[in-house]
């Protein structure tokens, strides 16, 4: 599929009704390693890459909710951990996953509750493109911070609300139809707030925008028609979070969400 006609579709999607993601991702399992043109994916490696580095701990257990086919497995094995536990809510992901991972320990994800993790059990909690398909984020998000350590991290990654904001969404082609994956706008200040209040301390923050970093792509593929447009619009980001200890916890700073907020990285 030429890269051009998907940046088309991302950011002009035609008028189709979503699809909820556990079925979305069940049609797209078969086909979702196999997207070498795929510029968010590639995104998103660097990000995670840039975020795991901060990392300096050697995590016993991790979970990775939102997991699919396993995907950044082989950069958190770099870590040595004694588990990874994979979440998701497709199926057809996780068969995927269990066929380059036979030993992986994965679960169907039916609601937020993550079954096998009992309370401050986690070392390390990574949910990458996955919170925008999450209504109710702020549960979801409670629900991570209730199996992680005081002291361990969360790393979450995702399409940029602004980016969604103004037409972007998630899409991929299937027998011959257009898929448009359903999204939700969560707003970066929402998310920052529900942290704060849950006592995660942001260590690091990265966004990416459409800019000349990407243009040679999109002159490659003659749509700079879509770059003008969309230049200087926010794709992604990344977020790395630590569960402050308990005598820490209540250091909320209400303008900006944390205490030692840091400007964003770009």
């Amino acid at each position: 599929m030429p890269l051009f006609s998907r940046l088309k579709r991302t950011f002009f999607p035609p008028g189709k009704k979503e699809t909820e993601p556990a079925d979305a991702y069940d049609r797209w399992s078969a086909a979702y390693d196999s997207q070498p043109d795929n510029l968010m994916l590639a995104m998103d490696e660097q990000i995670i890459a840039a975020l795991l580095e901060g990392i300096a701990m050697r995590p016993e257990i991790i979970a990775d909710i939102g997991c699919g086919t396993g995907r950044h497995w082989e950069k958190l094995k770099k870590k040595d951990p004694k588990k990874i536990l994979g979440y998701d809510v497709s199926a057809g992901m996780l068969t995927k996953l269990k066929e380059k991972y036979p030993e992986a320990e994965t679960f169907l994800l039916k609601d937020q509750h993550l079954p096998g993790l009992e309370n401050n059990s986690c070392d390390l909690v990574i949910s990458t493109l996955t919170i925008a398909h999450i209504r109710n984020f702020q549960e979801a998000l409670t629900e991570w911070t209730r199996v992680l350590k005081p002291g361990g991290c969360l790393l979450i990654t995702d399409y940029h609300p602004v980016a969604l904001e103004r037409g972007a969404r998630r899409t991929f082609r299937y027998q011959h139809r257009t898929i448009v994956i359903r999204n939700y706008i969560h707003p970066l200040e929402k998310i920052n707030e529900a942290a704060g209040q849950l006592g995660l301390v942001r260590l690091r923050f990265i966004e990416r925008e459409i800019d000349e970093a990407v243009k040679p792509i999109y002159e490659k593929q003659q749509a700079l028609a879509v770059y003008e447009k969309f230049y200087g619009t926010p794709i992604i980001y990344g977020i790395l979070l630590m569960k402050a200890n308990a005598a820490e916890s209540g250091k909320y700073n209400r303008r900006t969400g944390f205490e030692g907020y840091q400007d964003p990285e770009r």
